[in-house]
């Protein structure tokens, strides 16, 4: 099989729309849409090196598609990742192996030392991940949850005193309050990578203005008028609602705010017409899987972080 390697035409919507069939094909448990797709490139940071590359078939249709790029917050230097996905319809055809290699060879020439890569927990991708070179460590989860006929729990009656439920809109004009808590949040994230969380206009550009936020189901919980907890809410505007980001503040753990915000953000979700809800956790993160149990979210699937060490001119 022939197939044609090369960069999203980030001007054309039809490039972008083929993007998004590929992944909903090849990752339905992900919000993706051309808007979102187009707003990858446009917003990525310069050190970055970002590119978002399709796979074309003889026939000039896109069968496949690859995240490629350099860690560029980590303090260690070298750190690349590459996420490819390939139609089902379409895959052992060689797409898959022609992606790695157009991102492996960009990661190459941008000096990277490691490429990190998240692969779907089954034996072929599995295998296919292996055969490259690439070896497993930790994993994740995506979860589920029929929000249409869930039975989510109420709100508590009454929040202790000095606890208020915001909406993410409430900080559009000053959203600083939730990057300082994004951050402090994100640091007890499991990761591969260490990566530093402080550039507040990085995190505007590619964050608070991602066109999948949607700042009115985005729930924030203050304490003694403090950011404590929070659920970010991405949303597709049709039918399809994730959590992007749960978390709760050191200082207010284990007093059921997190709950709280996911309760919260989750009727709200359901209110405003949404069916499908989806997140994910790391498989280590057994308090936030208890939560998302209790609200009655299934395990739809497993992600697991493959690396490999990338050769250089220098070895």
């Amino acid at each position: 099989m022939i197939t044609t390697i090369r960069d999203l035409r980030p001007n054309d919507p039809t490039d972008a729309e083929s993007v998004v069939r590929v992944r909903r094909a090849a990752l339905p448990f992900m919000i993706s849409t051309a808007l979102g797709v187009a707003f990858e490139v446009a917003s990525a940071h310069p050190d970055k090196r970002y590119r978002l590359l399709v796979a074309e078939n003889a026939e000039g249709l896109v069968v496949g598609t690859a995240q490629v790029g350099i860690v560029y917050d980590s303090p260690e230097p070298g750190q690349g990742f590459v996420n490819a996905y390939v139609d089902p319809a379409h895959r052992g055809l060689g797409s898959g192996a022609a992606l790695l290699g157009a991102a492996e060879e960009h990661l190459g020439a941008e000096r990277a030392q490691d490429a990190y890569a998240w692969v779907l927990d089954e034996p072929p991708h599995r295998a296919f991940a292996e055969r490259h070179g690439y070896r497993a460590s930790r994993s994740a989860h995506f979860l589920r949850l029929d929000l249409a006929t869930a039975a989510l729990p109420a709100l508590p009656g009454n929040l202790p005193a000095g606890t208020e439920l915001r909406a993410g809109s409430d900080f559009a004009a000053d959203p600083r309050p939730l990057f300082e808590a994004d951050a402090a949040a994100s640091s007890d994230e499991p990761g591969d990578v260490s990566q530093d969380f402080d550039d507040y206009e990085d995190w505007l550009r590619h964050t608070w203005n991602h066109p999948y936020l949607d700042l009115d189901l985005t729930t924030v919980v203050l304490v003694d008028g403090k950011v404590a907890a929070f659920t970010a809410a991405h949303t597709d505007g049709g039918t399809r609602y994730s959590s992007a980001m749960t978390g709760t503040l050191r200082p207010y753990r284990g007093l059921g705010l997190a709950r709280t915000a996911k309760t919260d953000s989750l009727l709200r979700a359901r209110t405003a017409g949404y069916t499908e809800a989806f997140t994910g956790n790391d498989t280590g993160n057994a308090p936030m899987l208890a939560i998302n149990s209790r609200f009655g979210y299934e395990i739809c699937a497993t992600e697991t972080r493959f690396a490999k060490h990338l050769p250089t001119s220098d070895n």
